[in-house]
């Protein structure tokens, strides 16, 4: 028997916001949610009018409010999608954990590490779920590596170097999109480190499995009037002894989403693009290069799994976002049923937030020292 479709609330994302439009569209690509609520702007009468335009059921002028009455709804929401600027994540997770409706919260994490500290607190006693959209690891040449590097195919990893470019903040910082990415009381203490560095330094150690001892950061903000950094370029030493390095940047011109992630071990080396996504190089070390394709010959099982169409029709951005979206309905599933959580499912978790935020502290600190090693 089918399950019912999930009853989501949105927080943020109306008008012409971006990651709104991106969550909705991974929602019900799968068919497992129905958005039925939202408090879509902190302004009422846009939030009304993103509502309308969108044929929303019932629409809020606050999350606290939609909180509570979805709360006492016999057929309220049972998750909310958080997609504001990051400042306002904690305390909108915070309200909806508490009365036991589940959170899937854009990254970071939240803006400060206080803030963060309070919603893990929230998050480990509540009975609800935390899911938190990285979405890069919903790629299936991503699940590729991460299988592949479990199952030793590089042998013992000593490099694990990531990258995370773009330009469209070279020149003034204008534009809704970018205003609140400069602005420290809305975006946290990092810049770009907080906004793609993240999800480089999450990509990394999702794929290889390592946990990161010690990083030696050196932020700029090479915009003018900016006290945030555009531009990080860290070092990272693992645990275990690998090494690697971080660079993210939101000026360097001709880069568009350069994502990229490198991983070679004493038996050989992996190499994935996000801007080429379907694709994944393995070269073993003596070998010839081999390109390895989602849903081709000498795909693994989490290739498969995230993938929809057979190989050659690309798949991409929507579709891996959409992916973590799914895993988020399994697991609510499960705890509708009163079942456990299924081990298998790999969506980023309330843990993997405040690693990213640790990150981030860590890189601001560095900085501030100098590029001093520092630990998370």
């Amino acid at each position: 028997m089918a399950e019912a479709p999930i009853r989501l609330g949105m927080v943020g994302g109306g008008g012409d916001a971006f990651i709104g439009g991106v969550h909705r569209i991974a929602a019900r690509l799968d068919g497992h949610y129905d958005l039925v609520a939202g408090a879509l702007s902190a302004t009422p009468e846009k939030a009304r009018a993103s509502a309308e335009a969108l044929g929303l059921p019932r629409s809020y002028d606050s999350y606290a409010g939609m909180a509570r009455a979805e709360a006492d709804r016999d057929d309220g929401i049972e998750a909310v999608a958080i997609v504001t600027p990051n400042h306002v994540h904690a305390d909108a997770a915070i309200a909806f954990l508490e009365r036991g409706i589940h959170v899937i919260c854009d990254k970071p994490l939240t803006s400060t590490m206080v803030d963060a500290e309070r919603l893990a607190q929230v998050g480990q006693t509540c009975d609800a779920l935390f899911m938190l959209t990285h979405n890069y690891t919903g790629y299936p040449m991503i699940r590729q590596a991460r299988e592949m590097i479990a199952a030793g195919d590089l042998g013992n990893l000593r490099l694990v170097n990531v990258e995370y470019v773009q330009d469209w903040m070279t020149g003034p910082a204008e534009g809704k999109q970018a205003e609140w990415r400069v602005d420290p009381a809305r975006s946290g203490a990092g810049g770009s480190i907080g906004d793609i560095g993240t999800h480089a330094y999450n990509l990394a150690c999702f794929v290889s499995g390592l946990r990161l001892d010690r990083l030696a950061a050196d932020l700029d903000a090479f915009g003018a009037g900016r006290t945030l950094d555009d531009n990080a370029h860290v070092m990272l030493r693992w645990q275990g002894g690998a090494k690697g390095m971080l660079w993210c940047s939101q000026v360097a011109p001709g880069n568009e989403n350069a994502l990229r992630l490198r991983v070679y071990g004493d038996r050989g080396g992996l190499d994935w693009a996000q801007e080429e996504p379907n694709k994944l190089w393995f070269t073993p070390f003596g070998e010839p290069k081999r390109l390895l394709t989602r849903n081709g010959a000498g795909a693994t099982t989490g290739n498969t799994a995230m993938s929809r169409v057979p190989g050659g029709h690309p798949e991409g951005y929507l579709e891996a976002f959409s992916n973590l979206y799914t895993e988020a309905a399994h697991a609510i599933h499960a705890h509708r049923r009163g079942e456990t959580v299924p081990g298998d499912l790999l969506f980023p978790t309330l843990q993997d937030g405040m690693e990213g935020m640790r990150f981030i502290e860590a890189c601001v600190r560095s900085s501030s020292r100098d590029s001093a090693w520092v630990s998370p």
